[in-house]
């Protein structure tokens, strides 16, 4: 992230802002140090570190045109944004097959090498999914049809359901999509790479 130094805070937060083109309150900012001067305010200081999520989004594009770079492959990238510190990165590449790995964790692995250098440059959380060539797409649909017809049949039993691995993200689609389904909640238990999902009857809700 860049540095910007000035007599005050106030003053830093403008030349950011004036520097990215941006208005202030768009800016996320980090002080890094803030000096009160002696009489009229001489010798006062404030320097901060400030990005915007244009610059997250410039970071991922770079980080995997680099990445990508080294490995010889050609791809095409689109990173959209989707609201405030969550983006949505596609690529497109010929040999989808390697980048997505067996039951996608390849695809798995490079989303959370992605996360945590983000996370590190920027200081904070940013979240985000990465698909190749519509694979996950196609492996969500095809999750909540195997899940809908699953918590059925639970409906039907009585007799709850553990799926077997799925990754964070799938997990999270499996809440969402049955969090409305009458008779059924879901949980997950268990820690790490043991970590499974339960589709659960529930008499009591409607």
């Amino acid at each position: 992230m860049k540095k910007y130094e000035a007599k005050n805070l106030d003053e830093a937060l403008k030349a950011a802002a004036a520097d990215k083109r941006v208005k202030i309150e768009d800016l996320k900012y980090y002080v890094l140090e803030e000096k009160p001067g002696g009489l009229f305010g001489i010798g006062s200081k404030a320097i901060i570190e400030a990005y915007t999520f244009n610059d997250v989004r410039d970071f991922i594009e770079s980080y995997l045109k680099q990445y990508f770079e080294n490995i010889g492959m050609n791809v095409e990238l689109i990173v959209n944004k989707l609201d405030d510190n969550s983006f949505n990165v596609i690529v497109n590449a010929n040999n989808n097959a390697i980048l997505i790995g067996k039951n996608g964790q390849t695809l798995e692995a490079m989303k959370t090498v992605l996360n945590a250098a983000a996370n590190a440059q920027f200081k904070c959380h940013v979240h985000m999914s990465v698909d190749v060539n519509g694979y996950k797409e196609e492996r969500y649909e095809k999750l909540k049809s195997t899940v809908e017809r699953i918590a059925k049949t639970v409906v039907k039993t009585h007799v709850s359901a553990r799926l077997g691995d799925l990754t964070n993200d799938e997990r999270k689609i499996v809440h969402q999509h049955l969090s409305n389904m009458a008779h059924i909640r879901t949980e997950s238990e268990g820690d790490g790479n043991n970590r499974r999902l339960k589709i659960i009857y529930d008499r009591d809700k409607a």
